[in-house]
């Protein structure tokens, strides 16, 4: 591609160069107004330097990366909702074999838990529970929050929705969510195995160390079962207003029914009879001596004690019956929410084996977010208000930024420089481009680095043949996104383990930059590596 007008090159180049400072370092003294409103402003940029038509500009926002990014958003919500990621954190301490059990554990399921509900959600959600973990086992939080988010960043690059830049590369390759899969599948489960390997020798004697003084384990407030709680009679003996009225219905119209007695009171026995309590043996007495009429006084006293009894035993059985149809109430309410616990987990599990059957992944996870919406049935604001919006928007002003900078020609241009030398067929030409991408990866981000070179690595393997084309796309995937270990500014994942590790109330750690470093520099080259010999096109 040729150069643009001179003029036309160095606005664009300032433009991208302002959106990149600000995508890197979102919190720069002199504009301190984030990567969202950064993206934008390198977006509107672009159109006002005239780089840019204002159609060109609308015609580079690609809204099927955009649909399937919101649709996993709300998929992952409401799997959130359902104590999908609760679940993940109570396997992490099942039947627990000590510190490197748990590393590899937290390895493990972060890994599968970020390809398929993306590493951002991964790590926003099980950070704590790893801190809660460290505290109740008594050790040090450090190589578990490594684990967390390397592993989260290397498990998402084996499926098209583990990441933001998979998402564009799936969508721009036009590569099934199966051969996706299968094609970066080996490296990963290698690259979790390298990585846990890697944290062990690294932290073998802190994992093995036990400090002096142990802190007792967390205690965890179970919720009430009320199904199981008992309530005691004298408790329920008191009748309220409301019961008060409907016994002495209940009593007139026993009374009206009842068969009067010789001496024209009413029959006790039957009353007795329909209330189904025994009267004790001091009105059985008094019974008996109102029939010989020998004592009126020991009968009106015997009629008063008989009506506190049926008012006490009445006051029993209507509470104990509001009791029954509370706990048939509370049951029910159980089930509906057991039900509906399953109804997210078969419609997640319908979406990924839609993207296995090759179904359009955009429209695949738009249809499967409403599904959800509507088995809620119920007000969907709550769960849509934590969609994060803000990376929508993000992505809109990146891709217009992004196809305003490759409007000047200077991509292209550096790209025709290294082309020679980063052949896909040849193990240097291999190499080379790992570099690159690592490189541009922790300079420019990852996904800015996948919408600059994708299409012209994905070009340059066609000319060889359509499977190394394919196999172009799958190391993008895979480089770009194990890049994102190198530093703890490499992706979002690992600063969100940073932000939600410093910030968690009674567990908070601070995960600084140069002990991210340590561990990630030899961490990505090895895994890189490896991985790069097991991707298959």
């Amino acid at each position: 591609m040729v150069l643009a007008p001179s003029i036309k090159v160095v606005l664009g180049s300032i433009a991208f160069a302002i959106f990149w400072v600000l995508a890197v370092f979102p919190a720069v003294p002199f504009m301190p107004i984030g990567r969202t409103a950064g993206s934008l402003l390198g977006g509107m940029l672009m159109v006002l330097f005239q780089v840019l038509t204002p159609d060109q500009a609308f015609e580079s926002i690609d809204l099927p990366i955009l649909g399937l990014l919101f649709g996993t958003m709300v998929v992952s919500v409401y799997l959130e909702r359902a104590d999908m990621f609760k679940y993940l954190g109570k396997l992490l301490s099942w039947k627990s074999q000590g510190s490197k059990d748990l590393l590899c554990r937290i390895c493990l399921i972060s890994a599968i838990s970020s390809a398929f509900f993306t590493n951002d959600t991964s790590c926003v959600v099980l950070t704590e529970f790893v801190l809660k973990i460290a505290r109740q086992q008594n050790l040090p939080p450090h190589p578990f929050l490594l684990a967390l988010a390397s592993s989260a960043n290397i498990g998402s690059a084996a499926t098209p929705i583990g990441n933001p830049q998979n998402l564009v590369i799936a969508v721009q390759s036009r590569i099934p969510f199966g051969q996706f899969l299968f094609g970066i599948a080996s490296a990963m489960l290698v690259g979790i195995c390298v990585n846990a390997l890697i944290l062990l020798c690294m932290f073998w004697k802190l994992l093995s160390v036990q400090k002096d003084e142990e802190e007792p384990p967390m205690e965890v407030t179970p919720e009430e079962d009320v199904n199981s709680h008992r309530f005691s009679p004298a408790t329920m003996s008191h009748l309220t207003s409301q019961n008060s009225h409907e016994f002495n219905a209940h009593l007139d119209a026993m009374s009206i029914h009842s068969s009067p007695s010789v001496n024209g009171h009413t029959d006790n026995y039957i009353l007795r009879n329909r209330i189904g309590g025994s009267v004790d043996n001091e009105i059985l007495r008094d019974e008996n001596v109102s029939k010989d009429g020998t004592d009126s006084g020991s009968l009106q006293k015997k009629d008063e004690r008989l009506v506190s009894r049926v008012s006490s035993t009445y006051g029993f059985i209507s509470a104990n019956s509001n009791l029954g149809l509370e706990e048939i109430d509370q049951k029910s309410a159980k089930w509906k929410i057991i039900l509906w616990k399953i109804g997210v987990y078969a419609i997640t599990v319908g979406m990924l084996v839609s993207f296995l059957v090759g179904l359009n992944m955009s429209w695949t996870a738009i249809t499967a977010a409403l599904a959800l919406v509507i088995l809620d049935f119920k007000d969907a604001r709550p769960c849509l208000e934590k969609v994060s919006y803000s990376l929508l928007v993000f992505f809109c002003g990146m891709f217009v930024t992004v196809e305003g900078f490759n409007k000047t020609g200077l991509p292209s241009a550096v790209w025709d420089f290294m082309e020679p030398y980063a052949k896909i067929d040849r193990v240097s030409g291999v190499a080379i481009l790992a570099i690159v991408i690592v490189v541009l990866s922790n300079l420019a981000s990852n996904v800015p680095t996948v919408l600059l070179l994708g299409g012209r690595v994905a070009a340059a393997a066609a000319s060889i043949s359509p499977e190394k084309e394919k196999k172009a796309w799958l190391i993008l995937a895979w480089v770009s996104t194990v890049a994102g270990n190198l530093s703890l500014l490499g992706s979002a994942a690992n600063l969100i383990v940073c932000e939600q590790a410093r910030r968690a109330q009674n567990f908070g750690y601070n995960l600084t930059f140069w002990a991210h470093l340590k561990f990630g520099v030899p961490s990505t080259i090895i895994v890189t590596a490896i991985g790069l010999t097991l991707i298959r096109a």
